[in-house]
């Protein structure tokens, strides 16, 4: 159940889940900073480029003129680019093209939509693509066969489970597709010195654990653990988080009694559960509350991309530093969006 919730989680609130908002930053990084590099020149002397992933290889002959993002944070890593996409995934509970981090000449714009949970492939092909990004769509082999039989495409790597590609490498791979090696490099630097900065300001998130659970029911929720990409960020400030994903019940809210615990998407009533209220951890004033899924953190975690991570170190580590300073009177504010 549990899996399946956090899954739509991903896919929704990144097509649809993926959220955040304002706050001036311990981080020394804001939304503002996330500005895209230049378009590349159409005729860049990168091509052909071949790139392997899960279903084998790709080559991209020539510089992409008409990208589509099929993956359901694609976009904004083509935008970091400063490639516009011709079509993109649909974002279903969230109003993307508003979202705060996105570059000034695209927000507000409805670029066309290929479908949420299932791919228009005949929309797609509509639009005449040259490349289609595919990283993080959970794509399987046939739809990635009526992709490429479309356009050269880009599907996530095999080397890591499905869902959890890095920023990191996410952001490298695009380049490449993208003939921007170079700018590849430089953004991943950029952002990187985002987490070098925080890190430097709150040397106390060193070896720190952190529960983060996704959503609440009746009977649980669901804890996140390093094999999902959204603890990635944890993991780069200096926390430890749980080696694997889980289901967690009422009955077993021990497990999420860590240094600090995050949630996100909790109704009150889970909030107001005496269980959980009875946890140190939320006794002792170390609850980070990051709001709910229609709102702006959870789409910038979901994107999780260059663009969106300024953003999200922006909310989160004050927030963190309150719940971590040892100090009961500096608990930290709930993210209201």
């Amino acid at each position: 159940m549990y899996r399946s919730m956090a899954r739509v989680a991903l896919r929704r609130p990144l097509a649809a889940l993926v959220p955040l908002l304002l706050l001036v930053a311990m981080a020394g990084c804001s939304a503002a900073d996330a500005e895209p590099v230049e378009p590349a020149a159409s005729g860049s002397g990168a091509f052909p480029v071949t790139l392997e992933h899960q279903f084998g290889s790709t080559t991209i002959p020539a510089a992409p003129q008409r990208v589509v993002t099929v993956g359901f944070n694609e976009q904004d890593y083509a935008l970091a680019f400063g490639v516009e996409p011709v079509g993109v995934r649909e974002f279903l509970g969230y109003d993307a093209p508003d979202r705060p981090w996105a570059p000034d000449g695209v927000r507000g714009q409805d670029i066309p939509t290929l479908g949420s949970q299932d791919l228009e492939f005949e929309k797609i092909a509509s639009l005449a693509p040259d490349l289609i990004l595919g990283i993080n769509s959970y794509i399987d082999q046939a739809d990635y066969d009526k992709l490429a039989a479309i356009a050269p495409t880009v599907a996530q790597s095999g080397d890591v489970p499905l869902g959890a590609t890095t920023w990191q490498d996410q952001t490298l791979t695009t380049g490449k597709a993208l003939g921007r090696d170079a700018d590849a490099r430089a953004l991943v630097e950029r952002t990187q010195t985002a987490f070098t900065d925080a890190v430097a300001a709150n040397p106390g998130f060193a070896g720190k654990s952190a529960a983060f659970a996704l959503g609440s029911s009746d009977s649980g929720t669901f804890s996140l653990g390093a094999d999902d990409y959204r603890t990635g960020w944890l993991a780069e400030l200096g926390f430890t988080v749980p080696a694997t994903s889980t289901e967690v019940s009422f009955e077993r809210l021990d497990v999420l009694d860590a240094d600090v615990l995050l949630v996100e998407g909790f109704e009150q009533k889970a909030l107001d559960n005496k269980l959980f209220a009875a946890l140190p951890v939320v006794e002792e004033g170390r609850l980070v509350q990051l709001g709910a899924f229609d709102q702006d953190f959870a789409a910038a975690l979901g994107f999780n991309s260059p663009l969106s991570i300024p953003f999200l170190l922006d909310v989160a580590v004050p927030r963190l530093a309150a719940a971590t300073d040892g100090d009961t009177s500096t608990t930290p504010e709930p993210y209201t969006g």
